[in-house]
């Protein structure tokens, strides 16, 4: 059996690799960005371990012997789902798998967006540390005492709730049902935003979510909170969002994740002091990684031997 890693795989991970490959999986690795080496892998490979570039019907229809495109993650949002199912080809994803490293970013990005830790950073380094406005701390906060508003009560959620209330945040959650055993109080979506020091996304991106957070509901939200994004850039109005940071509706940002990926140079969210950026990465750590390797390998074997899959998103 062969499976492709389309992902730009460090030296540590194909040592994870190679120590969790068995004998009788081969594993072809192609970074993202290499179209020309994916396409020359496709015909004979007979499983997608997918990151994130989109994986198309035309790519599927590039690989015949395809069986199942697994999901480095959780979002399948950049997978072809119906084309795939048109195709007899299995779709799965790995939920849980990143919950601690982005539970662990989202609270970094509360945390460093929440005492303007970049605009201090760039400040510091350039000798002017001591000579930041006093006003400008008027706008930096503890998230002790503050209401934390969680969009989402996953895996994700449930690791970052506990945390939060021991540092002396008061947490509320929006989910489509009550979570039985939730260290939150549930609250409707809009109510949630009305009440929220800190919002923070962790729902997935579908045709019912795209737009979500709309300028009708920044324009709810409390002036100057404090808005976080590790879950996915469509789930926000980018264009109100710009506009929210620029007028101080939304005192600072977060976020991971952009209407369009990789994220342009040119896009204004990046030249803001009161915005902190990242790449798409708050899942990526070695920790995630092994994790995943241990459920692809497992879903390759499944596969192979006509075992019901794990996570299995469209059987």
């Amino acid at each position: 059996m062969k499976a492709l890693l389309h992902y730009g795989a460090s030296t540590g991970y194909l040592a994870a690799l190679e120590a969790r490959r068995p004998d009788w999986l081969d594993v072809a690795v192609v970074a993202e960005a290499d179209d020309e080496s994916f396409y020359r892998e496709l015909p004979d490979t007979d499983v997608i371990l997918h990151a994130l570039r989109p994986i198309s019907a035309a790519d599927m229809d590039l690989a015949p012997q395809i069986k199942l495109i697994q999901k480095i993650g959780i979002g399948v949002n950049t997978i072809d789902v119906e084309a795939a199912t048109q195709r007899g080809i299995a779709v799965a994803n790995m939920p849980g798998s990143n919950a601690i490293a982005v539970a662990e970013t989202a609270l970094m990005l509360m945390l460093a967006a929440s005492r303007r830790l970049t605009h201090i950073d760039r400040a510091t380094r350039a000798g002017q540390g001591w000579e930041i406005p006093p006003d400008d701390y008027d706008h930096v906060s503890e998230i002790a005492g503050k209401t934390v508003g969680l969009v989402g009560y996953g895996a994700i959620p449930q690791h970052l709730a506990p945390i939060l209330t021991a540092m002396g945040a008061r947490v509320l959650y929006t989910a489509q049902s009550l979570k039985s055993d939730a260290v939150a109080d549930w609250r409707a979506l809009d109510d949630l935003i009305e009440e929220a020091d800190i919002l923070s996304l962790h729902i997935p991106q579908t045709e019912e979510t795209t737009g979500i957070i709309s300028h009708e509901r920044m324009a709810r939200m409390k002036k100057g909170v404090v808005f976080i994004n590790t879950a996915r850039g469509g789930l926000v109005d980018e264009a109100a969002l710009v506009r929210a940071l620029q007028t101080g509706q939304i005192g600072a940002a977060g976020l991971d994740v952009y209407a369009g990926e990789p994220v342009d140079p040119a896009n204004p969210l990046l030249a803001m002091d009161n915005v902190i950026c990242m790449p798409h990465i708050s899942w990526l750590t070695p920790q995630t990684l092994e994790r995943s390797l241990d459920i692809a390998v497992e879903n390759c074997r499944r596969i192979r031997d006509g075992l019901e899959l794990l996570h299995h998103v469209n059987g």
